[in-house]
């Protein structure tokens, strides 16, 4: 990818869940187009390592935590041209099947993937709509797919398409994107269904390298070409050249 493009200089991106996996790439995909950011996930330690390699700001806290949410939003000091909310939890693990799910660890799933999304949409839409800025809400074919121990999670995000939709159309001046970035070999992926498996997949920064091209062309010349609100897989921005 290129370094510094014309189109992010100036553009601040808030990452939720930065610090591994798609989070993680997407943060550093970004960084190397130019972005200034805002990251945040739990862990501060390596939270701290991925903020000072990429000379951003960072906040460690929990997303479902409602002051941690309104403290990162004035961190970006009110400039946020694009909100990502990826951070997200499988809830039980191993995943159960629906008949035998534990209802009681239902909040908190939603809470992280459902609800701590939209709360940071409402409170970042008023700068979002200033500056035309765009959010990303990570996605997963779990939530179109019948799969088979997949119901808790895919019901989060099936939900999160749905926020995102209906987002979109209340707000024009925004775009709202549910992204499905395919299966990568991340611990999630490896927590879900064995490391050995999870590791035959893209490593996470194949999809964060075609979000962060799709989105970009937002703010390019070629806005044309940038994907009109609502959902897409990464693998519709396949790119051309080699990942290194």
């Amino acid at each position: 990818m290129s370094n510094h493009s014309v189109f992010a200089e100036g553009r601040t991106a808030i990452v939720t869940g930065a610090s591994a996996g798609l989070g993680e790439a997407l943060a550093r995909s970004l960084a190397a187009e130019g972005w200034d950011l805002v990251l945040t996930a739990r862990g501060e330690e390596r939270l701290a390592a991925v903020a000072a390699e990429l000379g951003a700001k960072h906040l460690a806290g929990d997303v479902a935590d409602p002051g941690h949410r309104e403290r990162l939003v004035e961190l970006a000091g009110g400039r946020i041209d694009l909100l990502v909310n990826n951070a997200s939890t499988l809830g039980e693990v191993p995943l159960p099947l629906l008949a035998e799910s534990d209802l009681s660890a239902w909040p908190r799933l939603f809470d992280v993937n459902v609800r701590a999304p939209i709360a940071l949409a409402q409170l970042a839409l008023p700068v979002l709509r200033e500056r035309g800025g765009a959010i990303v809400n990570i996605s997963s074919d779990a939530a179109t797919g019948p799969y088979p121990t997949w119901g808790n999670y895919g019901a989060t995000k099936a939900a999160l398409d749905q926020l995102s939709n209906v987002l979109a159309a209340e707000e024009p001046g925004v775009a709202v994107w549910a992204v499905d970035p395919g299966e990568m070999s991340t611990a999630m992926l490896a927590e879900a269904i064995g490391a050995e498996d999870a590791a035959a997949a893209d490593p996470p920064r194949v999809a964060a390298d075609r979000i962060t091209a799709a989105i970009g062309f937002r703010w390019c010349a070629c806005e044309q070409d940038a994907p009109p609100s609502g959902r897409f897989a990464a693998s519709d921005f396949a790119k051309t050249e080699a990942h290194e």
